[in-house]
């Protein structure tokens, strides 16, 4: 053999050695991709709750404005149950509350109407109370219409 034709060989031998790899490669980015389209990753799964009830994301807390012992700790289950993320219970500042209260704490009043319309409060019980030391989305203080509730 020739010097030429063991570098033809080798030149072979290389380009053969690409061509198979890339070949491979190939292969495993078409099987990828039909495994993508037959099994997608995202689940759509639908909510068994109703859906006037769940949120997105709304940060809230619940104040007890009737006094009955931990009716706050109850109405925060069931929210939490509904998709409403309550980060705070306790008791408003006096239990003489006749309707329950929704009270937009960030400015966005549309969070609140959610609230309210999700748990059947007229929007005339919708107060509007901003100021940059809260954290929270909405504040519902419970009055003594509870029992009225969606909840």
């Amino acid at each position: 053999m020739t010097q030429e034709s063991r570098k033809d060989q080798t030149n072979n031998l290389i380009l053969n050695s690409v061509i198979g790899f890339l070949s491979v490669l190939l292969l495993l980015l078409l099987f990828a991709l039909g495994t993508r389209l037959l099994y997608p990753r995202i689940v759509n799964e639908r909510v068994v709750e109703d859906p006037a009830l769940i949120s997105n994301v709304i940060q809230m807390e619940v104040l007890n404005g009737v006094g009955i012992s931990g009716l706050a700790n109850e109405f925060t289950g069931t929210l939490r149950q509904f998709g409403f993320d309550v980060v705070e219970t306790g008791n408003f500042d006096h239990f003489d509350v006749p309707n329950t209260l929704v009270i937009s704490r960030n400015g966005q009043v549309e969070n609140a109407r959610r609230v309210a319309h999700a748990i059947g409060i007229d929007e005339e019980f919708i107060l509007r109370e901003e100021s940059p030391e809260f954290y929270l989305d909405v504040t519902l203080v419970i009055g003594n219409d509870f029992e009225n509730l969606n909840l």
